[in-house]
């Protein structure tokens, strides 16, 4: 019965950020295409709340090594699915911290949900983004206000910002460790 209940508790903090993060101005978490003291907040306490696995598969913590070498940077994703790959956007742009660490790290980075997946996040070409754009859109309600167009909008639409939202393919990492490589029996 205690278990339930503090199943039952997380249920209702995740339902309460989450209304609260679509009912609550953007512009409380987000000035100039940057956090706010409060968005930075709700911003490390998802990041948390998505690497336990609690949320969807599809809502995962990226973790990539900050650019001044100190430390980790912990963000909260979404996972955009389109043809069998997986995708993350970024929905402030190219100006954004994880997207500028991702590039100081030649791609590399860890998905987090449950377990870590290590991955090299590969930069999508611009002319490839519009139908990733519109099937993250879908998915990442969070992201709508951020985007000038609707996510209802036909894929031409996402073809004329697709140069403003950088796009990366989720790969494996190809291991280089001598006991990885050697074949099964």
């Amino acid at each position: 019965m205690r278990v339930f209940r503090y199943v039952a508790l997380a249920f209702a903090v995740v339902v309460a950020i989450g209304v609260g993060w679509v009912l609550v101005p953007n512009s409380l978490y987000y000035q100039q295409g940057r956090l706010t003291p409060l968005g930075l907040r709700v911003n490390r306490f998802m990041a948390r709340l998505f690497a336990t696995g609690i949320m969807p598969g599809w809502m995962p913590t990226l973790e990539v090594r900050r650019r001044s070498g100190r430390g980790m940077q912990r963000q909260p994703v979404v996972v955009a699915a389109y043809v069998g790959e997986r995708y993350l956007v970024s929905m402030l742009g190219p100006e954004s911290q994880w997207v500028k660490n991702v590039a100081a790290a030649n791609g590399a980075a860890t998905l987090i949900h449950r377990k870590k997946e290590h991955v090299r996040l590969v930069e999508v070409p611009v002319p490839d983004r519009a139908p990733i754009l519109q099937a993250y859109l879908q998915r990442a309600w969070g992201a709508r206000p951020h985007f000038p167009i609707p996510h209802t909008a036909p894929v031409e639409a996402f073809a004329d910002i697709a140069a403003d939202y950088p796009v990366f393919r989720i790969a494996p990492t190809v291991s280089t460790h001598a006991h990885d490589l050697t074949p099964d029996p």
